[in-house]
């Protein structure tokens, strides 16, 4: 490797979901309107739980802290997009590079706990319903949402602090719409094996891990249901769940599918495609799947502009 090419990065180039010039301000107000309904939509879920002491319970505790992390996660990637496309721009500055890819690991990483979290807290209300108020007490609720902050804070520190040992060339063309881990590793001169198998033991462990605990919660949560007598009973219970687990399929499917994706098709294009999936869409739908057939949502919301 020539000694030139090894000097210090001072700048990325984000590729964004397209170059042509005709489609550059569709993309701006298709990712503008959807940027502010997930605004809108999770700080509306936040206002209706922290206003009505009806919803001060701890399924609902935790979807106000979902939907505040959801506004984090989009926040961390499609302003800068906006910025970039409104500028006609694709330069990200290395520090601004490497901050935005701990801020999304951070709250990518708080996504996938709190659904796992939530999966518990249904585990217990359904399957030991007449210990739910004595398990899921107000303070361990707190110590839940607590251990997942830290987690993904060290997770993501962990992750960053590696990245910064890299060494970069002069091509640091990334090809997606924000500074993706993986994108960024792959662009290092120096050797990045290291970065490669923390980035696939945290996978497993940090993704893998909640996804067995959720999986785990809905086999006893499917075989308490199922020992119900009651048909209106087995109704109200998996109704509590059906929320909760469309929202699970969305992170986790589309996840993988970014992945895939890159895999199978080799298409920086169609990874980055994929990605919006995850990072923007899935944000934008939970607060509609969470209220869509949530009478209590939607009464609070109603008292709340009735007042």
């Amino acid at each position: 490797m020539e000694p030139e090419n090894l000097t210090r990065v001072s700048e990325f180039l984000l590729l964004g979901l397209s170059e042509e010039p005709e489609l550059q301000p569709l993309l701006f107000g298709l990712f503008l309107s959807m940027y502010l309904i997930t605004v809108l939509g999770n700080l509306l879920m936040i206002l209706a739980v922290s206003s009505d002491p009806h919803l001060h319970t701890p399924m609902y505790f935790f979807l106000s802290n979902l939907s505040f992390v959801d506004i984090c996660f989009t926040s961390t990637t499609v302003p800068k997009m906006l910025l970039n496309i409104q500028t006609q721009s694709k330069v990200m500055t290395y520090e601004g590079c490497i901050t935005q890819m701990c801020f999304f690991l951070l709250f990518a990483g708080l996504d996938d706990f709190l659904l796992t979290v939530m999966a518990y807290d249904r585990f217990v209300a359904i399957c030991h319903p007449l210990h739910y108020t004595a398990i899921m007490h107000s303070w361990l609720c707190g110590l839940l949402v607590l251990v997942s902050w830290i987690i993904s804070i060290l997770n993501s520190l962990l992750h960053t602090l590696m990245v910064l040992r890299l060494t970069f060339c002069t091509d640091l063309e990334i090809p997606q719409f924000f500074c993706e881990l993986n994108q960024v590793v792959q662009l290092a001169c120096s050797d990045n094996f290291l970065n490669i198998m923390l980035m696939y033991f945290t996978t497993v462990l940090l993704a893998g891990g909640p996804l067995v605990g959720i999986l785990y919660s809905y086999s006893k949560i499917a075989s308490s249901i199922r020992a119900m007598s009651s048909a209106q009973g087995k109704y109200k219970a998996f109704s509590t769940c059906v929320s909760h687990l469309v929202v699970v399929s969305l992170f986790y499917l589309t996840s993988v599918g970014v992945y895939l994706s890159s895999a199978v098709t080799h298409s920086s294009r169609s990874s980055a495609t994929a990605s919006v999936m995850y990072a923007v869409v899935t944000p934008m739908l939970n607060p509609f799947i969470y209220s869509l057939r949530n009478k209590d949502i939607k009464g609070a919301l109603t008292r709340f502009f009735g007042k």
